[in-house]
This record gives C-alpha cells, structure tokens and sequence, in this order.
C-alpha cells in the first residue's frame, strides 16, 4: 500500500484523535476553574472515560475505513496507520498541554507546589531540586506526554489491527450441509 495513503489517513485520524483528547483537557481546566472538588473529580473521572474509550472507538472506525477505502491494505497497514496516527495526536496533545503549562498563572503553581510539600516534606536541597525542575517543566511534559501517547497508541493499534483483520479471518461463509441420507460411500 502506498505510504502517502497512510500517511494522509493518519493526518486526518491523528487530527480527530487529538481533537477529543485537548477537547477533554480544556473541559478539565474549566472544571478545576470553578473550584468545586466533588465537580473537579466528577469532571476529571467523566472526561478520562470519554476520552478513554472515544479514542478507541475513533482509532477502531479510521482503521476500518481505512480498510473499507483501501482494499488491499494489510494488518500491517492498519497498524502503521494507527502508530502514525497516535504519533500525530500526541503531537496535538502534548502542544496543548504545554501551552496550558506556560500560561498557568503562578499563584496556581505556586498552589501546587504547597500540596506536594504539605503531604511530603522537602528538604532544602530538594526544594532547590523542584525548583530547577520547574524551569524545564514545559520541555518535560511535551516529551513525557508525547511518548505516552505515541507508546499507548501503538498498543492500541497493535490490538486493534488484529482485532478487525481476524475479525474478517473467522466470518467465511458457510458451508453446505452434508445430506445425512447418504452412506459415506455413496458422498
């Protein structure tokens, strides 16, 4: 199959993909906004379920399309479309959530910081630890979440793509019934 092909497939899966995940991120930061815990976790526990499974259905039906277009596409095809794709998203996803991390205010970092050392003490070389690490947070939460998306995308594609071509491996059409009236001989 043509490498072009799943390349523009995955743009557009990639795309859609990405869209849900930041969708649901932004619907997280507007939840934590209003400053009700029972609605922040309700929020986040809703949110990570739709994004959760809508990215599987999403990443399942472009597979199937892809399939349906593409007759000829392999189980192979439909695994590098779905890596290709988890790569992309994951470039959507993690552009957002460093974004989010860049103009968080500092007052609300500032929040955070205080609830870790409040369940955790920190010493002060620790402190200065933290801190040095807040300088490269951004840089580190683009990469960490980029390579988790890109890792759990493979995954999902490597079970996925078996999944539908196996699918199609058991559904063969059946066969005619033997006529019972016959002695083995005479079949």
């Amino acid at each position: 199959m043509d490498n072009t092909a799943i390349w523009n497939e995955a743009a557009k899966l990639g795309f859609y993909l990405g869209a849900v995940s930041v969708g649901c991120l932004v619907l997280k930061e507007l939840a934590t906004v209003s400053g009700i815990n029972a609605l922040i976790q309700a929020a986040v526990i809703i949110l990570w379920v739709v994004e959760f499974f809508g990215c599987i259905l999403i990443l399942k039906n472009g597979m199937l399309r892809l399939k349906e277009k593409f007759p000829e596409a392999l189980m192979e095809d439909s695994f590098r479309l779905g890596r290709r794709a988890a790569l992309l998203s994951g470039l959507i996803l993690a552009s957002a959530q460093t974004l989010f991390i860049l103009y968080m205010p500092q007052e609300q970092l500032d929040a955070y910081i205080q609830e870790v050392t409040s369940v955790m003490p920190l010493s002060g070389s620790d402190k200065d630890a933290l801190d040095s690490m807040l300088d490269r947070l951004p840089l580190i939460t683009f990469i960490s979440q980029w390579l988790y998306c890109f890792l759990y995308g493979t995954v999902l594609s490597s079970f996925l793509s078996r999944y539908i071509f196996l699918q199609n491996l058991f559904n063969m059409p059946p066969q005619e019934p033997e006529d019972k009236d016959k002695t083995p001989d005479e079949q």
